[in-house]
């Protein structure tokens, strides 16, 4: 009775436990009705980096809009087709009546490899070119070797390698093994009392993302110094390197540095697609080597119809075209410009349209055209103790505006790089190529455009300084500045930090952390500056 009683407790156990995991129903997701795919910048590529289009290591926020039907009961989801790139531990499924129980990554792609790895001992069909009547003959037999050594078939004349013969070879396999996928599939199993259909949203990051901002400054022909004006196109461009394309997605790019802690890319873990190795015997001679089969020329003939084909029905249908009257082109559309927003401390940037986000491939977007933004050419020189040298030196000119409406800015800048161009009654010039920060609404932009070969300073010390009168007592410092530009200039004179020097004898403001003053230099002139400078004094010595 007692051993009767423990059967029973076990048949009962093994009834009430493992077959809720056997007999879980597989689902089908539907393919994705919405799709919304947020890109987030390589935190750590810095602003004058360019993306790495062949290791992007920037990453999404994909979401996807499926439906499922479940059955009542526990059952497993398939999400097939997600970004290869997911990251599993982030992905999140709402929508279920009875949440998610588990979820799991599939890590096998369907592939020549996983293919013949999973009909191992299981039979197949070969079809090859019979050598005496040049005809296609088939036959069935058996998977004896895994993928990665070569693949040996047994037929009913032995054992032999595929593919080793130099004709013409393929298998056909009546079945996919379970478990395989030609696309990444993310897995969940739930349970659902009663069961029905259901709208769900699976959401997740992705690695293998990124995005970069580019402008086009174009400058206006006859402004001076004061009163400059030019022209501002940029454009975003998004970079998918996984092997998914995300069809009619709302796109959205996001501006600002993150403080990412986690490495998507090893969370990542894209699945495997595991190849198939064909290892044959050697053939031919130490002398001639072993000839390689070329199975181009099969089929050649075929091949070389369709071309003559194809090219004629191409040319007759250039000329039909050619012969039909012309209409006249439809006006462009207008572009497509991305929307502005918050996003706490970041900044969003919204496509209004939909786009396709191709697989290994770029996008670009322009988010900002503004015409007619008004800027001055500023000229910027330095003049430390510690510099000072009696040869000329080139200022640096730069462009400034304040990005606000008054100005014909107001949206926030993302960092990324400016090619500036100047107008000229011969067309427009490229002058370089310059690394743009991020800006804010309300911010002063520079955009540094090199050295002036029109405007120099001249920086030395007072002629009754000794050799180390710098470092310990004030001393006279004198700068020249020459003007051979045929308009006056302003020119902005940085010196030292007030924590490191004092000055006196000008009147000057604390910008960007170091003393500065402006001075304004004549049309074909010069203007001479003196002041006096020394380290910071105690207390008691300044008594």
């Amino acid at each position: 009775m007692r051993r009767t009683s423990l059967l029973l407790s076990a048949a009962a156990f093994l009834a009430a436990s493992p077959a809720h995991a056997q007999d879980r129903a597989v689902v089908e997701a539907s393919e994705p009705t919405d799709l919304a795919v947020t890109v987030y910048r390589d935190p750590n590529r810095q602003p004058w980096q360019e993306l790495n289009r062949f290791n992007p290591r920037g990453f999404a926020m994909i979401s996807e809009t499926r439906t499922v039907t479940l059955p009542p009961g526990e059952s497993t989801i398939r999400f097939d087709g997600v970004s290869e790139g997911m990251v599993a531990v982030s992905a999140i499924v709402t929508g279920l009546p009875g949440g998610t129980i588990e979820k799991n990554r599939n890590a096998e792609l369907l592939s020549p490899g996983a293919l013949v790895d999973g009909t191992l001992g299981n039979r197949v069909t070969i079809t090859r070119t019979n050598p005496a009547t040049g005809q296609p003959e088939s036959e069935d037999a058996i998977v004896r070797t895994r993928a990665d050594g070569g693949l040996v078939l047994q037929t009913e004349d032995g054992y032999e390698a595929v593919r080793c013969s130099g004709l013409p070879e393929r298998l056909t396999f009546d079945r996919v093994p379970g478990g395989l996928s030609a696309n990444p599939v993310f897995t969940i199993d739930t349970a659902s009392d009663t069961g029905g259909t259901y709208t769900v949203t699976l959401s997740y990051l992705s690695w293998g993302f990124d995005w970069q901002a580019n402008y086009v400054t174009s400058v206006h022909e006859g402004g001076d110094s004061d009163d400059l004006r030019f022209d501002m196109t940029s454009w975003l461009t998004i970079l998918n390197d996984n092997g998914q394309s995300f069809a009619n997605a709302e796109v959205m790019a996001v501006a600002g540095r993150l403080n990412v802690v986690s490495n998507f890319r090893q969370l990542a873990s894209p699945p495997r697609a595991e190849p198939l190795r064909l290892t044959c015997w050697p053939r031919g001679s130490t002398a001639t080597g072993s000839p390689v089969p070329d199975f181009n020329q099969y089929g050649e003939s075929e091949e070389s119809d369709a071309i003559v084909v194809t090219g004629s029905r191409i040319a007759r249908d250039a000329a039909m075209e050619m012969a039909a009257p012309i209409a006249p082109a439809p006006p462009p559309p207008p572009p497509v410009v991305a929307g502005e927003e918050n996003l706490g401390d970041l900044k969003l940037y919204r496509i209004p349209v939909r786009m396709d986000v191709n697989a290994q491939g770029l996008k670009q977007v322009m988010f900002l055209q503004e015409d007619n933004i008004e800027g001055e050419l500023a000229y910027e020189t330095q003049c430390f103790p510690w510099n000072a040298q009696p040869a000329p030196r080139p200022a640096s000119m730069l462009i400034e505006t304040v990005n606000d409406e008054d100005s014909g800015l107001g949206v926030a800048l993302p960092s990324g790089q400016v090619s500036v161009f100047e107008q000229s009654a011969l067309g427009e010039f490229w002058i370089r190529d310059v690394n743009l920060r991020d800006y804010a609404r309300g911010q002063d932009v520079e955009l540094p455009l090199g050295s002036s070969n029109q405007v120099f300073a001249t920086c030395t010390w007072g002629a009754d300084r000794s050799v180390n009168d710098w470092r310990t007592s004030w001393t006279a410092m004198q700068l020249e500045l020459t003007n051979a530009n045929a308009e006056p200039v302003m020119v902005r004179v940085q010196t030292s930090s007030p924590l490191q020097f004092e000055i006196r004898g000008v009147r000057s403001e604390i910008r960007d952390g170091l003393e500065t003053f402006e001075i304004r230099v004549p049309a074909n002139g010069r203007r001479v500056l003196e002041w006096e400078t020394r380290p910071p004094q105690a207390d008691d010595e300044k008594s």
